[in-house]
């Protein structure tokens, strides 16, 4: 485990997804103890490297990062003040009453606002559009790539969301599979699997899911989630790098490194950060 340097700068963070765990992995590293929310169901799509596969799983290491699900928000509190990361199924976000964060991040990157507010917290860092700070947050760290990725903004709003993966390779919408059907998704192939163009990768209520290139199966929906026709349920990776899909992203760790800086420098929290940082380690 990493030294806590700030333990009693609790962060919650709402979301588990991959890019949330970006943030999660640089908090952590910075010396945040840090708790996750989520729903039941989460609809992680790049599992490997999403904390959000605890709540199916019970634990998981993401490179050094251990993740374990709990199911109160004292034991959460707990297992945070270790350096590990707890994540609870609470997608209201009841347990912000009961562990009074000194920050909050909504990482749940739904393009909207889904009831976050500028008083949940001392500090509220919101992650793309959907926000405008110094509304219904404090800060908004830009997630679109290009120039301003990772940048925090005190005052307005994330750029417009584009509706359109970001391109690799020349990949862009092809990347992204969709569901051709409602159901649940029945896997052929496994996260890391290397893919050939037409090879099925799945089925959802035997509807073939075919690969559109080849490459390699960077994330996929977990089967217990019910899906339904269009919704975005894997990601294809056409660079074939295996490794990239236990992997954070640079994109996720950019959009960390702008939650660390707003945590840092936020005036709200200063106190509780040089206070935390000056008692003596034990």
């Amino acid at each position: 485990m990493g030294t806590m340097l700030f333990s009693d700068v609790l962060v919650v963070v709402r979301g588990g997804g991959d890019l949330a765990t970006g943030v999660v992995y640089r908090l952590s590293k910075a010396g945040f103890p840090v708790v996750v929310t989520e729903l039941a169901q989460p609809l992680a799509i790049r599992r490997a490297v999403a904390i959000a596969s605890a709540v199916f799983d019970g634990a998981i290491t993401i490179e050094d990062l251990s993740v374990r699900r709990v199911a109160t928000a004292s034991e959460a509190r707990a297992l945070a003040a270790t350096g590990a990361i707890a994540v609870l199924v609470d997608p209201e976000g009841n347990c912000l009453r009961e562990l009074n964060p000194p920050v909050v991040v909504d990482a749940r990157m739904a393009k909207r606002n889904l009831g976050t507010r500028r008083g949940d917290a001392p500090l509220v860092i919101a992650l793309g559009p959907g926000f405008r700070a110094g509304e219904d947050c404090d800060a908004v760290i830009e997630t679109n790539r290009g120039h301003r990725l990772g940048r925090v903004i005190w005052r307005g709003s994330a750029e417009p969301d584009t509706g359109r993966p970001g391109a690799i390779q020349g990949r862009q919408n092809d990347r992204v599979l969709r569901a051709p059907a409602d159901g649940s998704v029945a896997p052929q192939a496994a996260i890391g699997d290397r893919i050939r163009a037409q090879e099925v990768i799945a089925t959802v209520s035997g509807e073939p899911l075919v690969a559109p290139f080849d490459g390699v199966l960077r994330g996929l929906i977990h089967p217990s989630v019910f899906v339904t026709t269009g919704m975005k349920i894997g990601d294809l990776d056409p660079r074939g790098e295996r490794a990239y899909c236990f992997e954070i992203s640079e994109k996720a760790l950019a959009i960390g490194g702008g939650a660390v800086e707003a945590a840092l420098s936020a005036p709200a929290i200063a106190p509780l950060l040089a206070a935390s940082r000056d008692r003596p380690m034990m």
